[in-house]
């Protein structure tokens, strides 16, 4: 099935050209004579006046910039029973990504996130605030974001990226200004670590003026995207490669029982989070008010998340989530008197 948003291309005659350039309209054109009337390509740059490998280009730029949308449905996909499944068993809405077997743990993070960027866009949308936590699978997401104009929209970092090395304004800024600039965002960063010393440290920080501005706009986000830090990565998590935790946090965390963590907010598989020292010294928002949100889109891939993902939705701070089949079945089947479908 294919979908043209025509949304962000109508014009009228008080509407000035610049609002909508040339290669948009164009774009336009062409998708309506291929998709919707069958059009050859030789036939549309005839009518277009250009070259058939100028309307390849505007076919390619009016899926990259979200005007056409193309979902592929069959009767015989399995993904539908996997998504119904986990709907059943935890309330959530999945979205799968179909995934052979027999690729590296890095294409398939790679495939999740491309899919993940596309399907943003449904999510954000003007007058929206969209809390972002970086990460390996966040970084990877904002490479493939697909451009929506929204207006009076902002994207707030959840959490410091500042540690012993580095203040981590580089990696996080790279990230937020790609979601900012795809979506016409304002970007709000975090400018503190990570993780602080010493808990009275950021408690005194957390009373500055400019602090609470920030957590002000987290605690009213709309939307919160997240991928799941885990220590048994297969594509090992930032906050554990990173130089941000110290041989004693490990051991605190093992002590803990800690399996994965939320915007470098730890949890263990039964989604407690409470008694965790190391979460009064995190930067993150606390899981209660990351269920503020109204969505919360979790995008993980690879079964080596698995334990990260079960405490996850066991916090109940997912709404969204994304994944690959293999993780989906996989979760499915770790689950006490539940089984993936056939």
């Amino acid at each position: 099935m294919v979908t043209i948003d025509y949304s962000s291309y109508k014009t009228s005659d008080s509407e000035s050209t610049a609002a909508h350039p040339p290669k948009n309209m164009d774009a336009l054109r062409a998708a309506q004579l291929y998709y919707l009337q069958d059009q050859t390509m030789e036939t549309i740059a005839r009518e277009l006046h250009t070259s058939r490998s100028s309307v390849s280009r505007l076919l390619s730029h009016a899926r990259s910039s979200g005007l056409v949308e193309i979902h592929v449905k069959s009767p015989l996909d399995r993904t539908n029973q996997l998504q119904r499944d986990l709907h059943d068993r935890f309330g959530i809405t999945s979205h799968i990504v179909p995934i052979s077997g027999q690729i590296s743990d890095v294409d398939r993070l790679e495939r999740v996130a491309i899919t993940a960027a596309r399907l943003l866009v449904q999510f954000i949308d003007s007058n929206m605030i969209m809390g972002i936590a970086w990460g390996s699978t966040i970084s990877a997401i904002s490479r493939h974001l697909v451009v929506k104009e929204t207006s009076n929209s902002q994207i707030v970092q959840l959490n410091g990226a500042g540690n012993t090395q580095s203040t981590g304004i580089d990696y996080s800024s790279e990230i937020l200004q790609r979601f900012g600039a795809a979506f016409g965002a304002t970007v709000q960063q975090f400018p503190v670590p990570a993780f602080f010393d010493k808990s009275s440290t950021r408690d005194a920080v957390w009373e500055e003026r400019s602090t609470r501005r920030i957590i002000d706009l987290q605690r009213r986000m709309d939307v919160a995207l997240f991928g799941l830090g885990s220590p048994f990565a297969a594509v090992p998590s930032r906050v554990y490669i990173g130089e941000y935790l110290e041989p004693t946090d490990y051991e605190s965390l093992s002590q803990s029982g800690v399996v994965g963590d939320v915007a470098t907010v730890f949890y263990r598989e039964d989604g407690t989070s409470d008694g965790i020292p190391m979460n009064d010294r995190g930067s993150g928002p606390a899981l209660g008010i990351l269920r503020r949100a109204a969505r919360r889109i979790g995008v993980v891939s690879g079964v080596s998340k698995l334990p990260a993902l079960r405490g996850a939705l066991a916090a109940n701070v997912i709404t969204d989530l994304i994944t690959d089949d293999g993780t989906a079945r996989a979760l499915l089947e770790s689950l006490d008197g539940t089984s993936a479908s056939d």
